[in-house]
């Protein structure tokens, strides 16, 4: 019997663990309770280098993710959807860009704020973009001189 209750307790004891490493990891993905995110849409030229799970930042700070990529098959431009916290108001003339970490490093969308009074609400799309710039294709044309 004294062993019964023993183990009943240390699997409580295992699970309540394993529920606060569950929040922990939520809560620091920004997928955890109570961080309201809002939707937002931008078109891309070109959206190499990004994908779902990217990183959202404004002003280098993490707020959010890409959440959905899609080709809009009238326009031939990259659908980007992505979440930002609704508490964050993002202005409608901000620019949203694929910005690099470095040379090496990844991509991410930066947003970089306008001066609009008017703010874009949840599933909005955001018009001043600017794609993923090809490092190797501009190597390529200041290596050979081409202007193509």
């Amino acid at each position: 019997m004294a062993n019964s209750v023993a183990e009943a307790v240390i699997g409580a004891v295992v699970l309540v663990a394993a529920a606060g490493f569950a929040l922990y990891a939520g809560q620091t993905s920004g997928h955890g309770f109570g961080s309201a995110e809002k939707p937002l849409r931008a078109d891309f030229r070109d959206a190499n280098g990004i994908s779902v799970g990217t990183d959202v930042r404004v002003a280098g700070i993490k707020v959010g993710s890409v959440t959905a990529l899609v080709l809009d098959p009238k326009t031939y431009q990259a659908q980007a959807t992505f979440t930002v916290p609704t508490d964050l108001d993002v202005p409608d003339d901000s620019d949203v860009k694929i910005a690099s970490e470095g040379l090496l490093g990844g991509n991410y969308l930066d947003i970089q704020p306008g001066a609009s009074e008017t703010m874009l609400a949840a599933g909005d799309q955001v018009l001043n973009t600017q794609g993923s710039i090809d490092l190797l294709n501009l190597l390529m044309r200041f290596g050979t001189g081409s202007s193509k």
